[in-house]
């Protein structure tokens, strides 16, 4: 490596050993830059170009004239959308189910997990690992139809059940009452054995000797894990809570608008949903853009004020 002195260096000389090795370093590492160049040029294309039509949000769109020359209208959108009569009924489903999911949902992976570490059976432990995060693989549309057949009013499992025990059928998929608990636990149903892998994946990782310690010091199962289980997994646990944070207004469209129906819109109606039906249904096109930059903008705030709250409280979580 080129050690010169800055004082030694020429004005253009610095620039010229920066480069020197950043070549270095690329030769050095070329097969791990070769690995990481498929992930950039997704990034790229899918991720990064697709930002240029962030300009919609701020014009009348037309689809003739372009986002380009469609007429300028500044925030209009945004007045439009934030000052609508359904502003406040879909934001505050969305806030809602978001929050359940995050309530229930965000601790359910951490409980598996922990429970999944104290089985000592390897095949049982391995196939309740199987059959927990397999509904991870099944899209909503056939998720939806398992619960039609569990839940439907008419010939449902469920409601077959209430009837033989002398209860009234009770209509769960129309019900407004029903539909955010049905949400949230179908959403832990499918994602909760995909969220313990990582959980389990950071328990492998914790020094075994330190259970060892603790118990011949007499520490009991609940002591371990709240001293030892818990701060091993601590970092896992707060990257994704940020994560999680970040997607607080992304309810879930696919279960959503699987779920929503007339009879439930106002308590499922979201703002996936309800940009779903301006953009692609009404072809308001500029009015979702614009709803899904103010997605984006409260997303990357509260990202940010929750990585300044962990790095603040690193270390006193526990």
């Amino acid at each position: 490596m080129d050690t010169y002195p800055q004082a030694a260096l020429g004005q253009g000389a610095a620039p010229t050993v920066t480069k020197r090795r950043l070549w270095s370093r690329i030769k050095r590492y070329k097969v791990l830059y070769l690995l990481l160049l498929p992930e950039l040029v997704y990034f790229a294309l899918f991720k990064y170009l697709p930002m240029l039509g962030i300009v919609i949000a701020f014009k009348k769109y037309n689809l003739i004239l372009g986002f380009w020359k469609s007429d300028w209208i500044g925030l209009k959108n945004f007045a439009d959308f934030i000052g609508g009569v359904y502003f406040w009924q879909i934001m505050g489903n969305t806030l809602a189910i978001s929050f359940y999911k995050l309530s229930f949902g965000f601790i359910a992976p951490i409980v598996l997990a922990l429970l999944l570490n104290e089985v000592a059976v390897g095949w049982f432990k391995r196939v309740i690992q199987t059959i927990s995060y397999l509904p991870h693989f099944i899209s909503w549309v056939i998720a939806y139809g398992l619960m039609v057949a569990l839940f439907s009013p008419g010939e449902g499992l469920v409601n077959l059940l209430l009837k033989e025990y002398g209860f009234n059928p009770i209509s769960f998929l129309t019900e407004p009452s029903w539909i955010r608990p049905l949400i949230v636990s179908s959403d832990i149903w499918k994602e909760v054995g995909w969220g313990a892998i990582l959980y389990l994946a950071a328990l492998a990782g914790i020094d075994p000797f330190l259970y060892e310690a603790s118990r011949i010091d007499g520490a009991s199962k609940w002591r371990q894990l709240w001293h030892i289980t818990l701060p091993g997994i601590r970092n896992v646990i707060i990257i994704l809570l940020i994560m999680q944070l970040s997607r607080i207004l992304d309810a879930g469209f696919d279960q959503i608008f699987m779920m929503a129906n007339t009879f439930n819109q106002e308590k499922a109606d979201i703002i996936d949903t309800w940009v779903y039906r301006q953009g692609l249904e009404r072809m308001q096109v500029g009015l979702a853009t614009a709803v899904g930059l103010f997605k984006s903008v409260i997303g990357l705030v509260l990202v940010v004020t929750a990585n300044k709250l962990a790095k603040r409280f690193d270390g006193q979580i526990w």
